[in-house]
């Protein structure tokens, strides 16, 4: 088909607008499929915003089944010194603790300065142009290891290299980057080097006969830590050695009066309780661990709220009306509307996508049966009025539910545990928000397979291979409607040179005859 074409000149005819005009007739039935993909899309993205919301639903539902949701804990201190968590199985009351002993991390660092007097020693330099700043002798090409201490009682032993083209930090930097747990670096204002464990704890004790009970350990004659950085391994000015590094303590407490007990770490887990340490006590303290009722009705007023939304909003889809007055608007026909026109317009046009919907409609039923069916487990509730939620008496709610908070906090304040099972469930015998998910997991899979995911491929759903089919309709359709108005252009085309060839024989007899 070309796109310059002029007609009407034998004929004095617009003929331009004439196959305009029967080309708008001929498109009409393509018109029809636009509006019919439009309104297919439509409905797959509303189909999904549905499938967003119960995710969401399921979530919380999710929640619902954990054990921690529902004996979650408040915990208090009388003492700064310690403060505590509680997990979900920790017992409630109080707990007496006293701390003797905090836990600490073990150092060594450089007895004195490493540089020499009025020199200006570079930490980033290579060693080989440092070595006339350094106060104390400096061997390259030595090595030197460092040993630290684990838990069980396992070793951690790495050995370094001293070469001249590595700088002081690069070898401090190998340090504090490998498994040793120690954490080395040079403070330019002290001109000094740290080494430290980074974790607290007595893991070798002096008792042990290795480095003196040593945390980070090192051999006292290697060159490169005890002369060079000056950091010494043990102390003998009183003719007996002594271990010159600090620190490296375990955490001493005393639990109800009786119980001592020892921590590498200034955590210690009893009962559910994890204690920290953060100083020493002045005799005992007071720890209060409560069933946080508050949290767990938030959580449970937080997932009713969002399942009440859910079915208003679903009801709402399948009851809403639809117009098929207001058909999807072509492109064409926005071309001649003002925006607010396209707006209130796609308003009408978009009411009813999901106007009594089957998958909807049973999602909703199946939602409304778990809430009020009884649940079969061996805890004081069965049923959630028995813990203050009910279905709405007016019957335009659909099937919302209400909470009477004070119902609700009784029941767990007095047993959290059986409201927990309430909800939960097992496996063989799922409580409500098993049921629930349940549910929604039927309903979304429904949902899928008529739209699908955004990330799924549209030969993948019905909806999707319905505007699969119809961008083909539509491309044969104007294949068709190419067709049509190249006929029609010939038609007229002929008819300008019938019209043409008659208008020179009438022009001819009138000059030979007139």
């Amino acid at each position: 088909m070309s796109d310059m074409r002029i007609g009407g000149l034998a004929s004095g005819m617009d003929t331009d607008k004439i196959i305009n005009d029967l080309m708008r007739a001929e498109r009409q039935p393509l018109n029809k499929m636009e509006q019919d993909k439009k309104w297919m899309t439509w409905q797959r993205d509303a189909y999904r915003d549905v499938n967003k919301q119960l995710n969401e639903l399921d979530t919380l539902a999710f929640d619902m089944k954990l054990e921690r949701t529902f004996n979650s804990k408040d915990v208090t201190s009388s003492n700064s010194a310690v403060s505590a968590t509680a997990s979900s199985s920790a017992g409630t009351g109080d707990y007496t603790i006293s701390v003797e002993k905090t836990a600490t991390a073990a150092y060594n660092y450089s007895e004195s300065a490493i540089s020499k007097a009025g020199a200006s020693f570079d930490p980033d330099a290579k060693l080989s142009t440092e070595q006339g700043n350094l106060k104390n002798s400096l061997t390259l090409g030595q090595s030197f290891s460092v040993t630290t201490y684990n838990e069980d009682g396992t070793k951690n032993e790495k050995t370094f290299e001293v070469t001249g083209d590595k700088s002081l930090n690069n070898i401090l930097s190998e340090i504090s980057d490998s498994n040793l747990g120690v954490r080395a670096f040079y403070d330019k204002s002290a001109d000094k080097v740290m080494m430290e464990r980074t974790e607290t704890g007595n893991f070798n004790p002096e008792d042990s006969g290795e480095f003196l009970g040593a945390e980070i350990g090192f051999n006292g004659s290697d060159e490169f830590l005890s002369t060079t950085l000056g950091i010494k391994n043990g102390d003998n000015s009183t003719g007996t050695w002594k271990k010159a590094e600090r620190g490296g303590t375990d955490a001493e407490f005393t639990y109800n009066n009786g119980l001592k007990i020892t921590s590498h770490s200034n955590n210690y887990t009893l009962n559910g309780v994890n204690f920290t340490f953060n100083d020493i006590t002045d005799g005992n303290i007071k720890v209060n661990v409560n069933n946080d009722v508050n949290q767990a009705v938030d959580k449970i007023v937080e997932f009713v709220d969002k399942y009440n939304k859910i079915i208003e909003e679903m009801i709402g889809k399948t009851e809403e009306k639809k117009y098929r007055e207001f058909p999807p608007l072509t492109d064409k026909q926005k071309e001649d509307m003002e925006e607010k026109e396209i707006e209130l317009w796609n308003e009408k046009a978009k009411s009813g996508l999901l106007r009594n919907d089957s998958v909807l409609e049973n999602g909703l039923s199946s939602m409304r049966t778990n809430w009020y069916t009884p649940v079969d487990n061996n805890g004081d509730f069965q049923m959630m009025s028995q813990i203050g939620i009910t279905t709405s008496s007016n019957y335009r709610d659909g099937g919302k539910l209400s909470i009477n908070e004070d119902d609700l906090r009784k029941a767990l304040s007095t047993n959290p545990e059986s409201v927990h099972k309430l909800f939960a469930g097992t496996e063989e015998k799922p409580g409500v928000a098993r049921r629930i998910e349940n549910s929604i997991e039927t309903t979304i899979s429904s949902i899928e397979r008529k739209a699908g995911k955004s990330t799924a491929l549209d030969n993948n759903f019905l909806l999707g291979r319905r505007i699969k089919d119809m961008d083909d309709q539509m491309e044969r359709f104007e294949e068709r409607l190419s067709q049509i108005e190249d006929r029609y252009w010939a038609q007229f085309g002929a008819m300008e040179s019938a019209i043409q060839k008659m208008n020179s024989q009438s022009a001819y007899l009138m000059q030979n005859f007139g």
